[in-house]
């Protein structure tokens, strides 16, 4: 097994696998499938923590989304992002190998969708044998970020139930508004597992009387991207201290590009926007 770091792919923008050898030659650098964090791979196997890109392409829908980096790397490369169209990795987590196991070793995390958003509209015609797979793979972990939470029940298939024990689904909260609209929703959502994602954090966020046991996670991000708009450490701070007091986890991801911290504002590039995170030591 090897580990491998090169180039910089458009999607994560952050170190991914060039791989020549993984999924017989299917992946290369601009692949809607690429790794986040860290992938070990053999010739004919892959596991740790990926990316699933089933579809790309979004359609704008709250405030969160003006400055969204999938829109800017597309456009760097002369791509309209608010086409969606499904991607040649659509089956990734049932490909077998050579011997006839799966590509993907039981255990993996797999971010999905992180190019588009799960649960938009023009992916309904998609997304039933999205669930099939991840229902296959029970053995595999699946993490869903999504702003349409309103949408949840409307898109689940029909042997859901309390939800399906591999899936776990953060609700995106931005800001004020979005927490009093998408909260109380995915609070009485069935899903296994419930994280919320703040990211970006465009403003401070009263989220106390919401909290409950049932969410295992909140993450805190500022927005990156030459145009960022504003991250205030306060804000973050109060989020921490409301998941202290309702005895939940706290992740501080990012900085994010646009960073004050008491009456000075910071520009922090891109590539250290999660060190200086986790400088910060406040995760819970």
């Amino acid at each position: 097994m090897f580990a491998f770091y090169l180039k910089k792919c458009y999607i994560c923008i952050k170190d991914c696998a060039k791989c020549a050898l993984l999924f017989e030659k299917t992946i290369t650098p601009n692949s809607h499938f690429c790794t986040v964090r860290r992938v070990v791979f053999s010739e004919t196997n892959i596991m740790s923590e990926i990316i699933w890109n089933p579809w790309h392409g979004c359609k704008k829908y709250s405030e969160g989304c003006k400055n969204c980096y999938v829109y800017r790397r597309d456009a760097s490369i002369g791509k309209d992002a608010s086409i969606i169209s499904k991607t040649q990795n659509f089956d990734i987590p049932i490909k077998l190998n050579r011997r006839g196991d799966y590509k993907l070793l039981a255990d993996s995390n797999v971010f999905t969708c992180m190019t588009s958003d799960f649960f938009v509209e023009q992916a309904d015609e998609w997304r039933n044998d999205i669930w099939k797979m991840i229902k296959q793979r029970h053995d595999v972990n699946f993490f869903i970020i999504t702003k349409r939470i309103t949408r949840f029940n409307e898109c689940i298939p029909d042997d859901w139930g309390d939800g399906y024990k591999n899936v776990s689904i953060a609700c995106t909260i931005e800001s004020q508004r979005q927490c009093d609209l998408r909260f109380p929703v995915f609070n009485e959502l069935p899903i296994a597992n419930k994280f919320i994602a703040c990211e970006p954090l465009l403003t401070d966020i009263d989220m106390q009387r919401y909290l409950n046991p049932s969410i295992k996670q909140v993450l805190v991000g500022g927005e990156s991207g030459t145009t960022a708009r504003l991250c205030d450490y306060d804000w973050v701070l109060h989020i921490r201290q409301q998941c202290i007091d309702a005895g939940i986890k706290f992740y501080f991801k990012q900085t994010g590009a646009n960073f004050k911290k008491g009456e000075k504002v910071y520009r922090i590039k891109r590539q250290i926007q999660h060190s200086q995170a986790r400088k910060a030591n406040i995760n819970t």
